[in-house]
Formats: C-alpha cells, structure tokens, sequence
C-alpha cells in the first residue's frame, strides 16, 4: 500500500514538474506594450486555463510592428501554447518584425 501511494505522489510531482516546463520562450504582462495589454486584458474574460497568448513587437508604440496572437478556446495547455506561438510566428514573417514571438504569462 505505500509502495503503491508513494509511486502516485511521485507520478504527480512528475506530471507537474512536465506542464511547468515550456519550450517557448516567455514574457511577463507587464513587459508588454501598452497596446498589447490592452488587448490581452480585452480578450481575458473569454480565456480559460489552457489559453495562451503569444506577442512580438519591434515598436513600442507602431501597432504595424505588433503581433498579438492568442489561442482561446483549446482543451489542452500544450496545443493552446503551439497554436499560438505558430499564429505569432506566421504573422510575424508576414510583418517583418525581427523581435521573436513569446509566449504571454499573466
């Protein structure tokens, strides 16, 4: 019966060790620019655990060197951090911004 609690725990701490790390690189909230957040805070209440929001910008204040991308409704955290990051880094090309998308942590 421990053996068997034991082995759980550990599966747990496991499992979430595996969803803390991400492969993107990330950005705080805070660090984004204003236009950006203002977005982020719009699109917030239609978020749900597993949404990611991915940005990049060249330009503080030139909205034509901004990408906002988000993936809203997902039912998996992983997926919802792939999308968005592969929205962001299409759209990205597409505007010629240098800076590399990241992923938005709120």
């Amino acid at each position: 019966m421990y053996r068997s609690y034991l082995r759980g725990v550990c599966l747990a701490f496991v499992c979430c060790l595996a969803q803390a790390a991400s492969p993107y690189p990330t950005v705080p909230l805070k660090d984004l620019p204003d236009g950006l957040r203002s977005t982020f805070l719009q699109l917030k209440p239609e978020m749900n655990e597993f949404s990611h929001c991915a940005a990049a910008w060249d330009s503080q204040n030139d909205g034509d060197r901004m990408v906002f991308k988000c993936s809203i409704y997902i039912k998996m955290s992983a997926e919802g951090e792939r999308r968005s990051m592969q929205y962001c880094e299409e759209k990205r090309v597409e505007k010629k911004i240098k800076a590399p998308c990241r992923l938005v942590l709120p």
